[in-house]
């Protein structure tokens, strides 16, 4: 649903949205161009991806944590 004549966003483009809003500090400006703009099954399926990377990383830091202690 972008303008006529403009590109679609870019996946990198996307993904920045995501991760920005994951953080918590998106601008009201920013967060409603992009719900202009931006598709929402990329946005659904970059936000599922950000959140099973952020679970593997969490999950990787308990485990080199709890390795590291029991040594």
């Amino acid at each position: 649903m972008s303008a006529p004549g403009s590109k679609p966003p870019g996946f990198m483009q996307v993904v920045g949205a995501v991760f920005w809003s994951f953080l918590g500090v998106r601008k009201r400006s920013a967060h409603e161009a992009d719900a202009v703009r931006l598709n929402p099954v990329h946005v659904i399926v970059a936000g599922t991806i950000g959140a099973a990377l952020f679970v593997l990383v969490i999950l990787f830091v308990v485990h080199l944590v709890i390795s590291s202690a029991t040594h």
